[in-house]
């Protein structure tokens, strides 16, 4: 796992690695969105057009439950509140990704007008990597 991106802590029972990132540029974007918005969330659908993007609500904004997965908890901190930034999936696109490690990045381009970023010019986007297992 790349050491020039933050690695959400661990939340899945039984397991001792990261699942998720996010890129410098992508916590940058956070920590000012956390700013003018209050604590954030994600949540990764899967779906075709949007839903294939992660969507950033202001945390609880975005109701989740049992048909969704917490991948992992992001500190972003530096003078924030000190509330991790969740992430969530759906529990049938994780049963799709569950070997792949998932870095949230962010690129210029209008996303949804649903997720945070989306007056911003930016939106986020995943890349994901074929897991390399601990042994």
């Amino acid at each position: 796992m790349a050491p020039d991106r933050l690695h959400a802590a661990v939340t899945l029972p039984g397991e001792d690695f990261s699942r998720v990132a996010l890129t410098p540029e992508a916590a940058d974007l956070l920590r000012s969105l956390w700013l003018r918005h209050g604590p954030l969330m994600f949540h990764q659908s899967g779906g075709c057009c949007d839903g294939s993007s992660p969507m950033c609500y202001p945390a609880g904004d975005f109701l989740t439950g049992d048909s969704d997965v917490l991948l992992g908890l992001f500190d972003l901190s530096a003078g924030l509140e000190p509330q991790p930034l969740e992430f969530w999936m759906s529990r049938e696109q994780f049963n799709y990704w569950s070997h792949t490690h998932l870095t949230v990045d962010v690129v210029s381009g209008r996303g949804s007008g649903f997720s945070v970023e989306a007056p911003e010019g930016k939106r986020f986007l995943i890349r994901s990597t074929l897991m390399d297992w601990p042994s």
